[in-house]
């Protein structure tokens, strides 16, 4: 059960009405009476629907892991997401929204189980795009294996909200045994990552016109549970798994360098970067080991299973460009290194502030 986490299909409600391609949403669709329950009926319900949510209550009752004999403990992660514009290539702010969390639960070596999510909704929000954002969800929670099992709406005046903004919040199972955090990096540990790095936040930034030119370059959103699953299986000794999100690898690796209180050293000329990101980054004077990613994942592992878990990442289609970037060691405790391409040694920080404004 654990491994494919069925997900049940239920027999949702009937469109009481064709959705109208000129419809927008009205401060009325978050009254809570009848416009609320007809936009759930129309638009929420037919995309995100388990047992929990047509029951109609205001909680969700779960039957978690109800098999004897299971052994473990619930993990919980929750996200707000604002990102324009609400399409970008490669992605949505719906699947960013599932992605997201899933891959946060994801990180203790949890298996997710449940979604929950809550809509705040611009007054104008034309609604067939509220219905692409929703249907996009349920695609990213179908491939991720998840159920939603509660959500919420809310409806804020014309000019407040970049048309949708979106809270998730995710729970899953981490079995018994299974011991990973931001604090288990160890000396002699061989650090890994899932694929190229920055591929989100240029995607964003490129779907704006900010650019002046096209990358062709995709977000890389995507749900890293069942990669992770596999990881472990081939490298059950891993004692960090971590997201680089919004600050990029650098700023994800002074976190868990600050955490573990170790010193972690890369290899510039070993991280993973497209050609199209480098180039973005070189004219706009950024640097991609701080821009954001949605579908990566940075592990950190004993030496003698690095291999392992490098064959596992590389042998599914979220890992195929997986590297080594570096090592974990004990001199320099709480700070990133970079060897540079020239040979030099430079201080990866913290930046003080945000890069990329609203990409997740």
């Amino acid at each position: 059960m654990l491994k494919n986490n069925p997900i049940p299909t239920f027999e949702g409600p009937v469109c009481p009405r064709p959705l109208n391609h000129t419809e927008q949403i009205v401060m009325g669709h978050g009254s809570g009476g009848k416009m609320t329950q007809d936009l759930i009926r129309r638009i929420f319900q037919p995309h995100l629907q388990s047992e929990p949510l047509l029951a109609g209550n205001d909680f969700a009752s779960l039957s978690l892991l109800a098999e004897a004999g299971l052994q473990g403990t619930l993990s919980v992660s929750t996200d707000s997401h604002i990102v324009t514009p609400l399409f970008f290539p490669g992605g949505d702010i719906g699947s960013l929204a599932v992605c997201g969390t899933v891959n946060d639960v994801s990180m203790s070596g949890a298996v997710p189980l449940f979604l929950t999510a809550s809509f705040i909704l611009e007054e104008g929000l034309p609604v067939e795009t509220l219905e692409k954002v929703v249907a996009s969800m349920e695609a990213a929670a179908r491939e991720a294996n998840v159920q939603f099992v509660a959500g919420d709406t809310k409806v804020a005046e014309k000019g407040k909200v970049d048309g949708v903004y979106i809270t998730t919040t995710g729970i899953g199972w981490t079995p018994a045994g299974v011991e990973i955090g931001g604090e288990k990096a160890r000396p002699g540990d061989v650090v890994l990552v899932s694929g190229t790095m920055g591929d989100h936040g240029i995607a964003v930034l490129g779907a704006r016109g900010e650019l002046g030119f096209e990358t062709g370059v995709q977000s890389d959103i995507a749900p890293l549970n069942g990669m992770i699953r596999e990881l472990l299986k081939a490298a059950p000794g891993v004692h960090v798994l971590r997201d680089p999100t919004r600050g990029g690898l650098a700023t994800t690796l002074n976190e868990i360098a600050a955490q573990s209180k170790v010193g972690i050293w890369l290899d510039e000329e070993s991280v993973p970067v497209l050609p199209g990101v480098q180039a973005a980054c070189e004219m706009l004077g950024f640097d991609p080991l701080y821009v954001a990613n949605e579908g990566k994942l940075i592990v950190i592992v004993p030496e003698d299973q690095a291999e392992a878990a490098l064959q596992a990442m590389r042998q599914h289609p979220y890992g195929k460009n997986a590297a080594q970037i570096g090592r974990v060691q004990a001199e320099a405790p709480g700070r990133v290194l970079l060897k540079t391409l020239i040979g030099g040694t430079r201080i990866l920080d913290v930046l003080a502030g945000e890069m990329l404004p609203r990409i997740c």
